[in-house]
């Protein structure tokens, strides 16, 4: 909306636009082979992962040499227990993060950053967040989708010396895109950067600002309107958040990740200079997207930390506790439970650290493997954390504070759960994972047919489209019928002890059954494909389950090559294959059979009343109040929250 409109005021948005804007922020052409795409097409490229990929020596050595003192003060200096009482991040650790060059792990080392690769970013972010899940938020979003990012890959030179030395040491930064009504819709953003000569003047409000409350440097995406000597369009900032008219209005509490500083930022005729505009206007989304494409790849790191620390708790706890005459790690409900936790949890770790290891050498498109770390992690993650409350029983439940109190080990089972909660949804709900891998992952079929399945294309348009997908399919379709994973012999350098060939052969056979499913669907449905997003759901996790069995069996080979318990590897690699393997086959099945035409009746009668008769015998507690707040753009009337941590 503009600098005078209200939410509900909103110039309305058409699906039809909404999904041009997003359709013309993604990166439009693939210039680098992607495994995850060539998955989706049904052809099996493990010569892009394997030998899998390794930091160089040198790197390595930086990488450790920094893991080492970081362990040795989030050891002696973190109270994880303290930050989620006290839903604070001590200023005296932020501090010591800083002087420790915690803040600038990815700034390269001109800037005065430590220059680490992704590889061992992640390794930290980790080993933080396993100490407190809130520090390695803080950590993340000032350098994953921060100021240092966006300017690495879009800013000037100039940019870069202004900023990025104070990123490294000094300044914490935030990133600013969600408002009140404006969550993965970027075409309804509000937020106005008006252009008044050599600077912009910025209206408008944002949501959950996470680092927004302590940040001292913001990335700020608002809309510039088209007029003479500017083509407008979202478009990215740096902003200075003591700047006259920046106010955090609110700090936000969740139900986890207590000690994040999440708020609510005003901006009230905010005059923003010219020179501190990132890349061109109308570019803010590309900008955002192309830095998520490896921003994303913090949250796995979060997600492995949770697993190795479940099964740490549930090794422990399981041995220790006793039910019917043996510990009830010995009984199979429980046995099930914990080699679940250990399969997932190698699984995570090969998945993250392979695509971040892709992302450092930049030889490959990640965007679609970081997008599916992002959203298998998130969700296995969950379910690990779910299971280890099971297996922990009553104590699962209790909070860490009331264990400690009568006596016991102070497990905070019940927090990681609520911590974990958040990754399903920040960074991209699973749902618009789902839609946007999705979008990635039938680019293909799209580039060749796109006109032919669209409704609003010409006849001529159709009938060159028809051509061309003619030629293509011509070609392609013959491919999917046979392949490696019809030959015993395939992949026989993962046959040891344990066979890991038997995996890497079904997921050569499973990926060209994926890429028949979906071309099949596209005939069916043709344009009303983009609306079956219970389809494409399916399919999307068939994928991500395809490339953690790839990444697994991978690692485990790498960890035998180098006598890294090898054994072992190959063990876990084959137990979670075939986890695996028996959720995809159950994904197969649903894609064909499933509930999604009755869903969509239910919903509609949900939404006409029809069922209201359910809801009663009830009393409501959330109480009156809009159910989006106004953020009508003016001066701020509340009290400024910001606090910059010196």
């Amino acid at each position: 909306m503009s600098a005078s409109t209200t939410p509900s005021s909103r110039p309305a948005v058409t699906e039809r636009e909404a999904r041009e804007v997003a359709e013309a922020a993604r990166e439009q052409h693939w210039r680098k082979p992607s495994f995850a795409k060539e998955l989706f097409l049904g052809r099996f490229r493990l010569d892009l992962i394997h030998p899998h990929p390794l930091p160089d020596d040198e790197a390595a050595q930086r990488g450790e040499e920094f893991l080492a003192k970081l362990r040795d003060f989030v050891e002696t200096k973190v109270d994880g227990a303290l930050i989620e009482r006290e839903a604070r991040i001590p200023d005296e650790v932020i501090d010591g993060l800083k002087e420790l060059g915690a803040f600038g792990m990815k700034i390269d080392t001109k800037y005065g950053g430590l220059g680490l690769g992704q590889v061992y970013y992640n390794k930290a972010l980790a080993l933080v967040g396993s100490a407190s899940p809130a520090i390695g938020v803080l950590l993340s979003a000032h350098q994953s989708i921060g100021v240092p990012q966006p300017l690495k890959l879009f800013g000037t030179q100039e940019q870069r010396e202004r900023f990025l030395p104070r990123c490294a040491r000094t300044d914490i930064s935030a990133f600013l895109l969600t408002e009140p009504d404006v969550g993965s819709d970027p075409a309804r953003l509000a937020t106005t950067a008006v252009p008044d000569g050599d600077e912009y003047v910025l209206d408008g409000v944002k949501l959950w600002t996470t680092n927004g409350v302590v940040a001292d440097l913001l990335v700020v995406m608002a809309r510039v309107p088209k007029s003479e000597g500017h083509r407008g369009g979202i478009t990215a900032f740096v902003v200075e958040t003591n700047a006259p008219g920046v106010t955090v209005e609110n700090r936000n509490a969740f139900m986890g990740l207590r000690g994040i500083e999440n708020g609510v930022t005003r901006f009230h005729q905010v005059r923003v200079p010219a020179a501190n505009r990132v890349g061109e206007e109308g570019q803010g989304l590309k900008i955002a997207l192309t830095t998520l494409n490896t921003g994303r790849l913090s949250l796995p790191a979060s997600c492995v930390a949770a697993g190795k620390w479940c099964l740490k708790i549930a090794r422990e706890w399981s041995a220790a506790r006793e039910q019917w005459g043996k510990p009830v790690a010995h009984h199979e409900a429980v046995g099930s439970k914990i080699s679940f936790i250990a399969a997932t949890t190698f699984a995570l770790e090969a998945v993250t650290d392979l695509a971040s290891q892709m992302a450092d050498e930049d030889r490959n498109d990640i965007r679609i493997e970081g997008a599916l770390a992002k959203l298998y992690a998130s969700e296995m993650a969950w379910t690990m954390a779910d299971e280890l409350v099971q297996i922990r029983g009553g104590r699962g439940f209790e909070t860490a504070d009331s264990l400690r109190a009568r006596g016991e080990r102070g497990v905070p089972a019940e927090q990681l759960l609520r911590d974990l909660r958040i990754n399903r949804i920040f960074e991209g709900s699973t749902e618009i994972m789902h839609l946007l891998i999705a979008r990635e992952a039938v680019d293909a079929h799209l580039s060749v047919a796109g006109d032919l399945i669209d409704p609003e294309k010409s006849l001529g348009d159709k009938a060159r489209a028809g051509a061309n997908a003619g030629v293509f399919y011509a070609k392609w379709l013959p491919k999917l019928v046979a392949g490696p994973g019809q030959l015993p012999a395939s992949y026989g350098e993962f046959k040891h002890e344990v066979d890991l060939s038997v995996h890497l052969r079904y997921v050569e056979r499973t990926a060209r059954k994926l890429a028949r499913s979906t071309f099949y669907a596209m005939s069916r449905w043709q344009g009303r494909m983009e609306s079956k997003q219970g389809f494409l759901g399916r399919i999307v996790d068939i994928g991500a389950e395809l490339f953690a069995m790839s990444a697994s069996c991978v690692r485990a080979e790498l960890l035998r090559g180098r006598g890294e318990n090898g054994r072992e590897a190959y063990q876990l690699a084959d137990v979670f294959c075939r986890q695996a393997r028996i959720r995809i086959e159950e994904l197969f099945t649903r894609l064909w059979t499933n509930t999604d035409d009755l869903d969509r009746k239910v919903v509609k009668g949900v939404l006409s009343g029809t069922y209201e008769w359910l809801e009663q015998g009830i009393v409501d507690p959330s109480g009156d109040g809009p159910w989006i707040a106004d953020a009508t753009p003016g001066e701020s009337r509340k009290e400024n929250v910001h606090r910059p941590i010196r």
